[in-house]
């Protein structure tokens, strides 16, 4: 472990990668260097169905020749330094020219680092992860219903980025996570169904607890048995929490600064428009301490913040990087990602829909008649259109109660209603990159029978 949490080395290779490739002739360059490690144990009716450990270093060097670039990357932190430099500039001559591509603006680098507390270097042994993940299947086994388990896993890792450019940036971070994970299945034969629940944190102190895990996805389970189908027509739905965030999902792919310049989304149009609710908030935080997708600066370098995506119901901004910024005569957002092998691309951190004044309970009683969704099937969204249909399974609501299990049922609508039209509750949890609470949309189609 002592190797991985020093990142001394790969932030020299990187500079050497750097000062290469200006030496072959780049007029700018910037290396990025990834390290992880990561163990996993899988658990079913009690045996270890897979252990497994990875390790591995990678690192990728951009260089630019006027507005042309190119990018090259290699897993062998031992190679040839001057020789990869070369082929990458040789490969920048004969590139295309981009009038958009270059380094990002000095004055927008961060200049200091932020602790974000990311790291927690004390990760589980595997006996402890094999034993997580036995508690978790044998506490979904114990709830009554329950015929057989879909297994249990527990996982644990640590990655580390160093990126250094010929501008001047060098910055580096490291961060954990660790998991539990079961899911169950009831009923007999063609009856059964089955549920899961899983926790994952960057702290293990941050961890459901094992057991708390693979209740409830028993539970869950046992609930869904003997599922109806629905009439068909326009109802009231509410989305679980635990399905919520894809909501929000759609719009972090509809407001990508790269779709917005292919004028490939639905909302290509909308910036500055009001698309929510005056009550609505959604924000993006890539500072937020312990979060899942946190950073104290993007993959250009540039300086973290927190953004309102969403303010009074209102697009506020893109998602944009550096090429994509310029491309659309703006500033970037610092909301560029980063692998190896490719130049950045913009892309959301933590989202969150700020939660509602009324309780999920509250929000049911209110509904009278209507679909409450607790799981969502396939991905029949169009990003172009904004068309939204999907295959969902939960809970039908009459008089303001849940009454019997739905399955195999289709909801439908415009995502641009579907915003307009959302009304959050009040259970907002961290426990993702994108968070919602539970929220409401009405006049969603629901085709059952």
């Amino acid at each position: 472990m002592t190797s991985l949490l020093d990142q001394s080395a790969l932030t020299k290779l990187a500079e050497r990668l750097v000062d290469a490739a200006r030496k072959a002739g780049a007029d700018s360059a910037d290396a990025v260097a990834v390290r992880g490690v990561s163990t996993g144990v899988e658990i079913r009716e009690g045996e270890i169905e897979e252990s497994e450990r990875s390790e591995g270093d990678d690192i990728g060097l951009r260089v630019f020749i006027g507005r042309k670039q190119a990018v090259v990357s290699t897993n062998d932190i031992k190679a040839d330094v001057n020789a990869l430099a070369e082929r990458a500039v040789a490969m920048a001559r004969v590139a295309p020219e981009d009038k958009y591509a270059g380094l990002a603006d000095v004055a927008l680098l961060a200049k200091n680092i932020p602790d974000l507390d990311l790291l927690d270097a004390d990760l589980p042994s595997t006996e402890t992860m094999e034993a997580r993940a036995r508690t978790a299947e044998q506490a979904g086994l114990a709830v009554k219903g329950v015929s057989k388990s879909g297994g249990a896993s527990a996982s644990a890792g640590i990655g580390g980025m160093v990126l250094v450019t010929s501008h001047g940036f060098h910055g580096a971070y490291l961060s954990s996570s660790q998991s539990v994970s079961m899911t169950a299945i009831a009923g007999e034969g063609t009856g059964m169904e089955r549920d899961y629940d899983y926790s994952v944190a960057i702290h293990g102190a941050d961890l459901d607890p094992a057991e708390t895990v693979g209740r409830n996805a028993g539970e869950r389970a046992v609930a869904r048995v003997n599922p109806r189908k629905t009439d068909t027509g326009k109802f009231p739905v509410i989305f679980d929490k635990r399905v919520a965030g894809s909501l929000i999902g759609h719009l972090s792919g509809a407001i990508n600064g790269a779709s917005i310049a292919r004028k490939s989304s639905f909302l290509r149009d909308k910036l500055g428009q009001q698309i929510f609710g005056g009550n609505i908030r959604i924000i993006d935080d890539p500072l937020r301490p312990r979060g899942l997708r946190s950073r104290p600066f993007d993959g250009e370098g540039v300086a973290a913040k927190r953004l309102a995506i969403i303010d009074g119901g209102v697009l506020t901004t893109w998602f944009l990087d550096s090429a994509t910024a310029r491309e659309l005569d703006m500033q970037t957002t610092g909301h560029a990602s980063r692998g190896v092998s490719s130049a950045p691309s913009p892309g959301s951190t933590n989202m969150h829909l700020e939660a509602g004044p009324l309780s999920l309970e509250q929000m049911i009683a209110e509904m009278g008649t209507g679909f409450y969704i607790t799981d969502l099937i396939g991905s029949g969204v169009n990003g172009v259109t904004g068309d939204y249909s999907r295959g969902a399974s939960g809970y039908w609501i009459e008089k303001g109660e849940m009454s019997y299990p739905v399955s195999e049922v289709t909801i439908a609508g415009h995502l641009n209603d579907i915003f307009r039209s959302l009304t959050p509750a009040n259970d907002l949890e961290f426990r993702h990159g994108t968070n919602s609470p539970s929220v409401r949309i009405d006049g969603l189609t629901v085709a059952g029978r």
